[in-house]
């Protein structure tokens, strides 16, 4: 196999010899026609399949599409008895795919394009296709023709018994031979000498600052490419608030301490009390940090829009077209003929749908907000009754009581969210969303909802009903500093033990092994759990920022020291201890882009309040003959003024920079002259 470099790569050539060339299946077309083929996907069969369900399989994998097949090519491994596939496409089915995908790439004149498969000759390196693709994209076009691999009719597998092997037609193949126990893994493979030379590039040197994005892109795919992307441009980002953090906390006088008393009418909003020693940061701190974080956090969603737009531009992905493909795997209906595409798919009336998500999945995703709420109610409930009974008993077992309360919410938020996930993901398959997408963003969204309460509602609790702002400013700071601790060991030190002593079969290849027994060596790696899991780290990051740094100014500090090390914790990982995924094309970072912009507004209003129940800030204003209901009106009013600003900030800064919107306009007309070619070509006329 002839495997030349992605883009960013410097488009090196690197030759690697894989597999038995003269067994892969035979194409028709004479364009497809080429010595030497490149293993991109493979299928682990289970150990006891039929050889004539694996010879069916292989047959409905290389058929043509109007036949019924996939129109990939497949290799049967070391003999038709073997427990794997190796699957790779002809040239043709990654051009048509690559339209059906809404792909852009570069036309003659150097201009990106959504590419036509028509109008194919005039794209550049349109005969090489690892040069037109990256190695992301061939493979996961590989994984969208099985994906859509369907029965034709109503049909027996052979080779399976007949209790689980009856096909209905238009039913999912590779589904049903997956729950039929055929199937065991479908994963994209890894190019060694690629991911060698990508590991160098990134985390291996000696640099600090800057990440090969367009490699990461080439070998990863989009969801990778615009993950680290965002986490380079948030970790930029935090510098400007790590310093006014820096400045405020040892520079500014009258940040060290201080004490008070602040008195007030019991009619005018503000309880009378003794304000005890308090060590936030003077007035002017309090409201320059304020301020700052409702700027810093509009600024840096409206910039990276921009920054994620002309990545989207330079990697073709401005002009995705999925609602127009196939329905995801999972969607199931009616068969009938798409009023769209005209194609014979299943068919899910949209209201139904929406009836599905307001009459169950919203109230099923209140209910367990509300357990989180009744947990914290519990958690506060419990610790002061241990309290309690310490404070009567003195005894060594009351003292071992006042832990009780903290283990045990522990426990129950840990099992609610273990439930609550599952009921979710059930959820989102119920509503049966038609895009993949779609399925993606309202599970997103519901395990988001979730998340938010289990990290936040405690705070908001000590802050806004406690008021309790130097409890706040502790618990926040342990957060910070004990969360940083525990991710810097379980995403550093442990994958660097289990890498270094833990050596699985990959590991253990020889030169001389035979070359499917390299392939089939990458399935002993666990399954890449996906980015779920680092956006909400990041969220929780920008929330805590966002939300409370005016009470606590080093946040922005903290956080930057652990980004920097996360940078390469995440590419070490993702690049030796899982499998390689597969990458959907996406334009741009979905449904957490309005995470994080829902965040920015609340945090207009969270910093307003907390600046409102700042000691310092109080006393300033009763000293100043301000009543407390004056200052609350105060409060309400910049509050006001602050989210009018934001909004004004998010609509002077263009989304996309000029000339992407140009591009983009461009790739539009140039695809509306593309059709008109095509309904002349077919010969379509108006009447």
């Amino acid at each position: 196999m002839t495997s030349l470099g992605d883009k960013g790569e410097g488009h090196r050539e690197t030759t690697t010899k894989v597999l038995n060339q003269g067994s892969w299946t035979q194409v028709s077309c004479p364009c497809c026609v080429s010595e030497q083929v490149e293993p991109l996907v493979l299928i682990q069969l289970s150990d006891n399949t039929q050889p004539v369900t694996k010879r069916w399989l292989i047959s409905l994998i290389e058929v043509s599409e109007r036949d019924g097949g996939a129109a990939l090519l497949a290799h049967p491994g070391e003999d038709e008895c073997g427990d794997v596939i190796v699957v790779s496409a002809p040239r043709c089915t990654f051009l048509r795919a690559t339209e059906d995908l809404g792909l852009c790439k570069k036309y003659h004149n150097g201009d990106m394009v959504a590419f036509s498969y028509n109008d194919r000759d005039n794209f550049s390196n349109v005969d090489d296709m690892q040069e037109f693709l990256t190695l992301a994209e061939r493979q996961y076009i590989v994984k969208y023709e099985l994906d859509f691999l369907r029965a034709q009719k109503g049909q027996k597998i052979p080779g399976v018994p007949e209790s689980q092997g009856v096909l209905k037609a238009r039913e999912n193949i590779c589904q049903k031979l997956e729950k039929a126990g055929v199937i065991k893994d479908i994963f994209p493979l890894h190019d060694k000498q690629r991911l060698t030379d990508l590991c160098r590039n990134w985390y291996s040197g000696k640099q600090i600052w800057g990440q090969p994005l367009d490699s990461i892109q080439a070998y990863f795919g989009g969801t990778m490419g615009f993950y680290f992307s965002f986490l380079d441009f948030y970790t930029w980002a935090l510098v400007p608030p790590a310093i006014l953090g820096l400045v405020l906390s040892f520079l500014l006088p009258g940040g060290g301490s201080g004490a008070g008393v602040v008195k007030e009418h019991a009619g005018e909003g503000v309880v009378e009390g003794v304000v005890e020693v308090d060590d936030s940061p003077s007035v002017s701190g309090h409201m320059v940090q304020a301020v700052f974080s409702m700027l810093w956090s509009t600024l840096v969603l409206e910039f990276w829009k921009r920054r994620s737009s002309s990545l989207s531009h330079r990697w073709g992905l401005l002009h995705l077209a999925e609602r127009f493909a196939e329905p995801r795997p999972g969607f199931h209906g009616t068969l009938g003929i798409n009023p769209v595409t005209g194609r014979l798919e299943p068919l899910f009336p949209e209201w139904q749908r929406q009836l599905r998500v307001g009459l169950v999945s919203v109230p099923l995703v209140g209910f367990f907000l509300g357990m989180v709420v009744l947990g914290m109610t519990g958690f506060y409930h419990g610790e002061a009754l241990a309290q309690g009974f310490h404070q009567d008993s003195g005894s060594l077992f009351s003292g071992a009581l006042l832990y009780l309360p903290s283990v045990a919410h522990i426990v129950y938020t840990n099992m609610l969210g273990n439930v609550y996930r599952t009921v979710a993901m059930q959820l989102t398959e119920w509503e049966n969303h038609r895009e993949e997408s779609s399925f993606q963003n309202h599970h997103t969204t519901k395990v988001l909802l979730f998340t938010f309460f289990n990290y936040f509602a405690v705070l908001f609790h000590i802050a806004f009903y406690k008021q309790d702002l130097p409890l706040l400013r502790k618990r926040l700071a342990s957060l910070l500093i004990v969360t940083q601790l525990v991710n810097q060991c379980t995403e550093v030190v442990v994958p660097f033990i289990v890498d270094c002593f833990f050596s699985g079969p990959q590991k253990k290849q020889q030169e001389d092994d035979p070359d499917v027994d390299k392939l089939r060596a990458q399935r002993s790696l666990p399954p890449f759990p996906g980015l779920f899991a680092e956006y909400i780290e990041l969220l929780v990051q920008f929330g805590y920022l966002s939300l409370f740094s005016c009470v606590y100014p080093l946040t922005a500090v903290l956080l930057l020291l652990n980004n920097v090390t996360e940078i390469r914790a995440d590419a070490y990982k993702i690049c030796k201890l899982f499998r390689k995924p597969f990458s959907a094309p996406v334009s741009n970072i979905g449904v957490w882009q309005t995470a994080f912009e829902v965040l920015g507004f609340v945090s207009v209003m969270s910093n307003c309040w907390l600046l409102l129940l700042s000691p310092r800030v109080r006393e300033f204003c009763l000293e100043g003959g301000i009543s407390g209901r004056n200052i609350i009106l105060f409060a309400i009013l910049v509050e006001h003024v602050l989210i009018l600003v934001k909004m004004i900030l998010a609509f002077m800064i263009p989304d996309e920079p000029d000339w992407v919107r140009i591009k983009r306009e461009q790739i539009e007309f140039h695809s509306m002259q593309a059709l008109g070619k095509s309904l002349k070509v077919t010969g379509f006329k108006c009447t």
